[in-house]
């Protein structure tokens, strides 16, 4: 059960992070403030380390049952 939805939560941070990767900000009729921009970045950032925490984690679990 708990795997289930730790499964589940990363498919949803990985389909969060392809959107984010998807939208286009480049375009000068929806360039969005320099301070969305930022946050932007930092909640790639800050995803990219939770999603290396979890594979770090499922790695270490791999292991222990291995």
């Amino acid at each position: 059960m708990a795997e289930q939805q730790l499964m589940q939560s990363i498919g949803r941070i990985e389909r969060a992070l392809s959107r984010l990767e998807r939208t286009d900000f480049s375009s000068s009729s929806a360039a969005p403030h320099s301070e969305l921009v930022e946050r932007h970045e930092r909640l790639k950032a800050a995803t990219q380390a939770a999603m290396n925490d979890l594979d770090r984690l499922l790695a270490s679990k791999g292991r222990e049952n291995g």
